[in-house]
């Protein structure tokens, strides 16, 4: 039997497609499809039905099971890997369900339950092998992965973190696995998309941003081939079913676009083939289809998690033109980038009070704790979309200052998110875990404000940033759930430091020859400009004689509005290697794991600074 798409009567509404029952799953197919189903249906004849990829008289063989070639040797080995007391399974679950589930909104409590008490009920043999649902089963290994992790926040010593993430390693890899193999025996499923954004944000925390940028792409793909990009209304069906697949996909649509944006690369979602609505305020996962039919939409002063996923999808829209205006192979001018930061202004200034970026309403987060995380969770959202839009003109300089305005928003924005992450570490893991599985890990502004500090290292901003960064960088390495990517960051920013120091060293050195020798430079000579430099964006300052000052710099305070005064640099064909991934708008920041490029970065900046000063 077809499950057919219920088109709306007026004719000129766009042509969606049909959903037919493929292997226990709606599967979409679009209007150039012409299959045996889609004949089937215009002949008004019932459609045939692929039956799911295990067979009775296959999972009765108990050869089938142990044979290693065959295809039920990979549900064995996952069986395997489950652990032996379910008493302890039930012990993890209960904390992923209790501690993160209600704050991002992974999977729905009641029909996960449901499913998981099936699992366990059935009879342990080779007779009932074959009513293993992959597709949920893989959603069980990567909430086991989180829960390994939650179970025991703060481990005692380096051995017991070690071991707990090795164990929740082993889940996260069970899910993958089942992932890739459950498409073979079923069609695709909630669950199995599901399954996919948590193995997203799990690499997001684990700081394999590159490795996400693949699964997202899969539990996309997965999720289109259920019909999720067009919405349930045009299915017809059921509001809660419909209000589900919204959240589902506006979870997708985020991770896809910021992702891409962090990582510089093509996202998969393209908003001219999606018809999906933004998810309603209002929570019909305890309820019955009857019941969800009849509840009214909640005003926003009393918010529901759907009021998160409908922001984050809004400024995701953004993020996404910020890709394909600013970031892609044919970029826009810097009126673009103004244009588009009035978007985030505009879409930071209809925020609810409760999610205000400044001092906002935080009355209901005791009686809504999630209220709490969700706000930590837009913030970090926003300021990685500012961040990300202005650094490419964040040392640039103009003769007119048009680029000030991005100076001071993108430092701005890194400082406030510092500010965010040193809060953040003194939390225990399951908090950190309740806010930080997205934009907060795809990008870190302490590289920003450590090249930033590189830069002008002589202004009273650069000492305050300084003193963060080390604060930040011994927080970090005291921290004992930190890996080799996090780490890494950490070696980056110390690299930022260090050469700055060197850089306030030389400046105080060569000052103070110069003021026990007699200058010989006339007054106008030591002259300079406040705010921007005078010169053009393609002129470097001459260097001065050896024995003068070091040019004065203007004192800034910590995060001011003031403009910093830096030598510019040439953007385009004739920048140098280490300057495109700021003058560039084309080219991505560098991956913390490329050491050996940011020292030739920073080596360069140091070396172009101190010619600059005439050291």
């Amino acid at each position: 039997m077809s499950l057919r798409a219920v088109r709306a009567d007026d004719s000129s509404d766009p042509t969606v497609g049909d959903l037919f029952k493929s292997r226990d799953a709606p599967s979409f197919f679009g209007s150039s499809y012409f299959g045996p189903q889609a004949a089937a249906k215009i002949m008004e004849a019932p459609a045939p039905d692929l039956t799911s990829g295990i067979r009775s008289q296959m999972a009765s063989s108990t050869h089938s099971f142990r044979d290693e070639g065959g295809p039920f040797s990979q549900i064995w080995d996952l069986l395997g890997l489950l652990p032996r007391k379910k008493s302890t399974v039930d012990r993890i679950t209960d904390c992923f369900l209790n501690e993160l589930n209600w704050t991002i909104d992974a999977v729905c409590p009641a029909s996960f339950r449901s499913k998981y008490d099936d699992f366990w009920e059935r009879k342990f043999g080779f007779d009932d092998f074959a009513t293993i649902d992959l597709r949920w089963l893989a959603l069980l290994f990567i909430v086991l992965a989180f829960g390994v992790l939650l179970d025991c926040p703060r481990p005692k010593n380096k051995e017991v973190q070690r071991e707990l993430q090795d164990t929740s390693l082993r889940f996260y890899w069970a899910a993958r696995r089942a992932i890739v193999i459950a498409p073979t025996f079923y069609g695709e499923s909630t669950d199995l998309v599901r399954a996919g954004v948590l193995v997203t944000r799990y690499l997001i925390y684990s700081r394999r941003v590159p490795e996400s940028w693949l699964t997202t792409s899969f539990a996309m793909r997965m999720a289109q081939a259920q019909g999720m990009h067009i919405d349930g209304e045009r299915w017809r069906l059921p509001r809660k079913e419909t209000e589900t697949r919204r959240r589902l996909w506006s979870h997708l649509y985020m991770l896809d676009k910021t992702i891409a944006l962090a990582l510089g690369r093509p996202f998969a979602i393209l908003d001219q083939q999606c018809l999906v609505k933004k998810a309603s305020n209002v929570w019909l996962d305890d309820m019955t289809d009857e019941e969800a039919a009849s509840t009214s939409e909640a005003p926003l002063s009393e918010p529901t998690l759907s009021v998160c996923t409908s922001l984050a999808h809004h400024l995701a829209i953004i993020v996404g033109k910020i890709q394909e205006h600013c970031f892609g192979l044919f970029t826009d001018s810097y009126d673009m980038v103004l244009s588009l930061n009035e978007e985030i202004v505009t879409w930071e200034a209809k925020l609810p009070p409760y999610f205000k970026l400044h001092d906002p309403d935080t009355s209901k987060d005791g009686l809504l704790p999630f209220l709490f995380w969700n706000r930590l969770h837009l913030h970090s959202m926003y300021h990685f979309a500012r961040v990300t839009l202005h650094r490419p003109y964040l040392l640039r300089q103009s003769i007119t200052n048009r680029f000030r305005h991005s100076h001071d928003i993108c430092i701005a924005s890194a400082c406030a998110d510092l500010d965010m992450r040193l809060k953040y570490l003194s939390q225990r893991l399951n908090d950190r875990l309740k806010w930080c599985l997205g934009p907060h890990h795809l990008f870190n502004s302490a590289l920003v404000l450590g090249i930033i500090a590189v830069r002008e290292p002589h202004s009273r901003r650069s000492i305050a940033i300084l003193e963060d960064l080390e604060a930040y960088c011994e927080m970090q390495k005291n921290d004992i759930w930190i890996n080799e990517f996090a780490l890494a960051e950490v070696k980056i920013v110390e690299l930022c430091i260090k050469r700055a120091r060197k850089l306030r060293t030389s400046a105080q050195s060569s000052s103070a020859v110069a003021v026990s020798q007699p200058s010989t430079v006339p007054a106008h000579a030591t002259d300079t400009t406040e705010g921007f430099s005078s010169a053009s964006t393609e002129t470097i300052a001459p260097a001065a004689p050896t024995n003068a000052p070091a040019p004065p710099q203007p004192h800034f305070d910590y995060c001011g509005s003031e403009p910093p005064l830096m030598p510019s640099f040439p953007p385009g064909d004739n920048a140098q290697p280490w300057q495109t991934a700021w003058a560039d708008p084309s080219f991505s920041l560098l991956e913390a794991a490329d050491l050996q490029h940011w020292e030739y970065v920073l080596d360069n900046i140091t070396q172009y600074q101190m010619s600059f000063m005439g050291q």
